[in-house]
């Protein structure tokens, strides 16, 4: 007995000298898609090569993609590193898809103002799957999914199964005293304080203790290039992005040479693709928006009554709401308003403005060289092989195949530099 105490005795000044260490931080505000799952998860990897303190998420986020929060979720369950969920900053919220993540996490924490919960699955594109049976099947095996997950971190399997199933959503206080979370910290100091001393166990069955009072907050964020790429990844983004290229693109080839619209297209379509490759493209989606463009330039050309524009708008309508797979997931697509108003500005854009564009183009002209072919004058001298006519306000050089004489009224019939070769009118 004398010996442990001896023992604890000379630990005791190691234990209170040892230095605080380093916690990493990463921040997810938005939508939960394969490129913040990478994110997630090369965090994680780099707080255990790094040895961190902890991992330390601070999120808010809509929810996401099914097959993106099953890998940030399999990775945190695999942690070696203690991760901490903190919903903030006031009046986020962890809806859907960030349910499953807090749940996976070892702490989590809310700020005051903030709610987590509303996890049930739907198909993307908002709309209820048609078949009753697959319905079922997706929500039973979240629900089930969930319940593990919140089993494994001995929160509340129940109200985690009924966020799935019922859509129930709960405040800071709320999710504390329903075991759903851990904590309610204000700020992110007060977090690091009352979790300091936590034991935490880890995948590999270790058991680490938070030193976190003191800890040293490594910021971690996206470089420039992820950045950008993330906050157009939002279904909604891409789609109006690549409209815009669209749009561009094609002003550019009815008007050669305008150069801004052609190189503001291509920038747009480029960043349209960029996103559309971080999320579940429909190939339907893409052919009907094209088909869509068809039948507006055909109703230019053609005369359909309206029926080519009528076509036009109901396939870029579907193909917009169509334009990502209906995978099982969480609330994720184009919001049906954005598709009908930039489908009726489509529409209006190619029958009432490019048809006043070609209209323009097969108008006479009015002015210049050209607009002085058939107009009438008088001539103010004989004119045979050379004379004078007066064209309204204005005198010319003008010669003839005939003999006219002064006060004949004459047609312009060519135009060559500023001499004009006339007709008399009989």
């Amino acid at each position: 007995m004398n010996v442990k105490i001896f023992s604890l005795f000379l630990l005791c000044p190691l234990i209170l000298l040892a230095e605080p260490g380093e916690i990493l931080k990463i921040t997810i505000e938005g939508d939960i898609n394969p490129l913040s799952a990478k994110f997630i998860n090369d965090s994680v990897e780099r707080a255990e090569e790094g040895e961190f303190e902890a991992l330390l998420i601070q999120m808010d986020t809509p929810g996401g993609l099914l097959q993106a929060t099953q890998d940030i979720v399999k990775t945190i369950l695999e942690a070696k590193v203690p991760v901490i969920m903190y919903i903030a900053p006031s009046s986020a919220g962890a809806v859907s898809a960030g349910v499953f993540i807090t749940m996976a996490c070892h702490i989590a924490a809310m700020d005051e103002g903030t709610n987590i919960g509303a996890a049930h699955p739907v198909g993307i594109g908002g709309q209820q799957d048609t078949s009753q049976v697959m319905s079922e099947k997706v929500t039973n095996y979240t629900a089930s999914w969930v319940r593990g997950i919140a089993e494994k971190r001995g929160r509340n399997a129940d109200w985690a199964e009924r966020a799935v199933r019922e859509s129930v959503s709960i405040n800071e206080n709320e999710a504390v005293e329903l075991n759903v979370v851990d904590l309610v910290a204000p700020t992110q100091d007060s977090l690091l304080v009352a979790i300091n001393g936590w034991e935490v166990e880890l995948a590999d069955g270790d058991i680490r203790i938070l030193k976190s009072r003191d800890a040293e907050i490594v910021e971690h964020e996206m470089n420039w290039r992820h950045r950008i790429l993330y906050r157009i990844s939002n279904p909604t983004v891409a789609y109006i992005l690549l409209m815009l290229g669209i749009y561009g693109l094609f002003f550019e080839l009815s008007n050669p040479g305008s150069i801004i619209p052609g190189v503001a297209g291509g920038i747009f379509i480029l960043l349209a693709f960029m996103a559309l490759q971080t999320l579940p493209v429909r190939t339907t989606g893409i052919l009907l928006i094209l088909f869509a463009l068809v039948l507006f330039i055909l109703e230019i050309k053609v005369t359909s009554f309206g029926i080519l524009t009528i076509g036009g708008i109901i396939a870029m309508f579907l193909g917009s709401i169509m334009l990502f797979e209906e995978s099982p997931g969480f609330s994720f697509r184009v919001d049906w308003r954005v598709a009908l108003t930039v489908t009726l500005c489509t529409a209006a854009f190619f029958v009432f403005a490019l048809g006043m564009a070609i209209k323009t183009r097969l108008t006479r002209p009015t002015t210049g060289a050209d607009g002085l072919i058939d107009k009438i004058g008088v001539a103010t001298t004989p004119v045979h092989t050379q004379g004078t006519i007066k064209i309204g306000a204005e005198y010319w050089k003008a010669v003839s195949d005939e003999k006219i004489r002064k006060g004949d009224k004459v047609r312009v019939v060519q135009v060559n530099g500023l001499e004009l070769k006339v007709v008399k009118i009989q």
